[in-house]
């Protein structure tokens, strides 16, 4: 559901020639009766807005009330999806996943502009393609080709960790956000973008990004100023792309808009397709008692019989494979399983809230100067420190006995800087602590040991924020004083991990994480992250959008992929339909 985008400059130009001719048709506040868009009472502006824009690749999924959980026998027994009504927004999601192509179009983009200073960040985001291979399997074309060869272009990108696709989604944001000012005339197709001076949809809301302007933007209605930069208060550019919550990703693949009347539901959904089988059972179809989504039929059936394939694919299929669901959704069962945004807890349906419930907020705010104004945009990378410490001590351990002296010195060093940083990092000289890494991978690049590219490669997954983002911090207590909703930045523990809820509640020695103990009875943690639907590798009970499983946000399969999501903004339905 496409609106016409609106031409800024023509809409303000008409404003202008309305003021210039004295006309008093404005539009009149019925709060105090000041004119909206007047500049002889300082000109506070109210801009026309019919509805939001559809982001490129996004279908809108309006949203309601369903049973989120399992819709049929736990056969795993795990019990972690028990049945509970809840309600969802209306929201926006890809109609397909995330392909090759598009991630190879982020690689170049990544590379062109950090390459040459920042290898790291272009390491960070490369798909780990060696999840295809299996010792006791021959997969090596896919490793060589599934990425880059322009036969999978339009095949799902797998290969790929949480937090590569939410870097992912931050990147989309900025592209679609540029592209839509380029598209009204205000930037022009500025190419020659590196390190921090690249377009950010942040930096350039906080006046932080003036490259690639075409014009100085738009005509300011304050008398005491001439232009402005566009604001979101003008309605112009989209929120952020991200991955869709779990309860949004269930929400719409069950696609229940088409089971509906009168709010009642018609039948409810095993798949995200009519019926419980997973075999077309339409009469009147062409594909009439095929199956309807890339799956694993039974032991060693990956793709049929030779003349008659049973789903068309041995591993992934084009993502515009098989019939959509009822919101226009493909390959919501089958093909890949996809990472939510959710952190996993075996708990969350009973826990989380019944409205837009998620599990995962860890609040954050933009860091601001002595001055009280939003900080400078950075102009370094920031890396999390304690992983950059615990891989640089796995990495000795695993090597231990097999450096040269060269080698050895290099680790020994590295370590120095990274133990450096932790103090600095732990004094609050955050910056400091960053350089300081910075200083050990440069003195990796310049060094000419075998270890080298494995170093560089390693650390760059440690990555957090790249030149040119805002920088962001936690909430801290004592800014929520008197606030009753939350206190605490993290709130991924609460109720299902933190001492509080666990069985050491009057312990004040248990640990943080005491409910959860990592690697030793469990594999949850804070980073275990949410994966939804089956994949070309499951069995038909991962077909359901109710499972759920988990994985850590920093490991990849050759079986999970994603798709991204948008916030709707105002009316759930839109002007074209109620």
């Amino acid at each position: 559901m496409k609106t016409n985008p609106s031409n800024v400059l023509s809409i303000l130009a008409l404003a202008g020639l309305t003021f210039v001719l004295g006309s008093c048709n404005y539009d009149t506040s019925s709060s105090t009766g000041w004119n909206y868009n007047d500049p002889k009472n300082g000109g506070f502006e109210k801009v026309p807005y019919y509805e939001q824009e559809t982001g490129p690749g996004l279908v809108l999924i309006e949203g309601g009330t369903f049973t989120m959980g399992a819709t049929e026998e736990m056969v795993m027994e795990e019990f972690n999806n028990i049945p509970r009504r809840a309600t969802v927004s209306s929201f926006y999601m890809d109609e397909t996943e995330v392909t090759n192509v598009y991630w190879l179009e982020y690689l170049y983009w990544l590379k062109r502009v950090y390459g040459q200073d920042y290898p790291e960040i272009y390491d960070k985001a490369l798909p780990d393609t060696l999840v295809w291979r299996s010792k006791l399997a021959y997969n090596e074309p896919y490793v060589d080709y599934y990425l880059r060869h322009p036969a999978y272009h339009d095949y799902p990108v797998v290969g790929v960790n949480w937090l590569q696709a939410n870097d992912f989604c931050a990147w989309r944001s900025d592209r679609v956000n540029e592209a839509i000012l380029i598209r009204e005339g205000l930037f022009e197709h500025f190419p020659q973008q590196y390190n921090e001076d690249h377009f950010s949809t942040d930096a350039y809301y906080a006046g932080q990004y003036e490259s690639g302007k075409r014009v100085d933007g738009l005509p300011d209605l304050d008398p005491d100023k001439e232009f402005r930069n566009v604001r979101m208060e003008d309605g112009i550019l989209l929120p952020r792309y991200r991955l869709p919550t779990e309860a949004e990703w269930e929400f719409a693949a069950y696609g229940l808009v088409g089971n509906t009347f009168q709010e009642l539901v018609t039948e409810r959904k095993v798949y995200p397709w009519n019926g419980h089988y997973v075999r077309d059972g339409d009469n009147n179809s062409r594909y009439y008692g095929e199956f309807v989504a890339n799956f694993v039929r039974g032991r060693g059936d990956y793709m049929g019989v030779a003349g008659s394939l049973n789903d068309n694919a041995d591993v992934t299929a084009p993502v515009f494979s098989y019939q959509p669901n009822d919101y226009g959704l493909y390959n919501m069962a089958g093909n890949v399983s996809e990472w939510v945004l959710d952190v996993y807890r075996p708990l969350s349906h009973e826990d989380k809230d019944e409205f837009r419930p998620f599990r995962g907020n860890v609040y954050k705010t933009k860091a601001l100067n002595s001055e009280g104004d939003i900080d400078d945009k950075l102009t370094i990378v920031t890396y999390d420190i304690e992983g950059v410490l615990t891989y640089l001590r796995d990495f000795a351990e695993l090597t231990k006995g097999k450096l040269n002296p060269e080698e050895s010195q290099l680790m020994e060093n590295l370590n120095s800087f990274a133990e450096q940083a932790d103090e600095r990092f732990k004094e609050g000289k955050e910056d400091e602590a960053y350089t300081l890494i910075r200083d050990g991978i440069q003195q990796i690049r310049s060094s000419n040991v075998r270890i080298a590219p494995e170093l560089i490669s390693g650390l760059g997954q440690f990555v957090q924020d790249t030149p040119g983002d805002l920088r962001m911090r936690n909430v801290r207590p004592e800014e929520n004083i008197d606030r009753d909703n939350y206190r605490l930045a993290d709130n991924i523990n609460y109720l299902d991990g933190d001492q509080e809820s666990s069985i050491s509640y009057e312990s004040p020695t248990a640990n943080e994480n005491s409910m959860y103990d990592y690697g030793s009875t469990t594999l949850v943690s804070n980073r275990a992250r949410v994966y939804k639907g089956g994949s070309w590798r499951d069995r038909a009970y991962y077909l359901s959008p109710g499972t759920r499983r988990f994985m850590d946000e920093r490991k990849a399969t050759a079986t999970i992929g994603f798709r991204c999501a948008m916030d709707r903004v105002g009316s759930p339905v839109g002007l074209s339909q109620k």
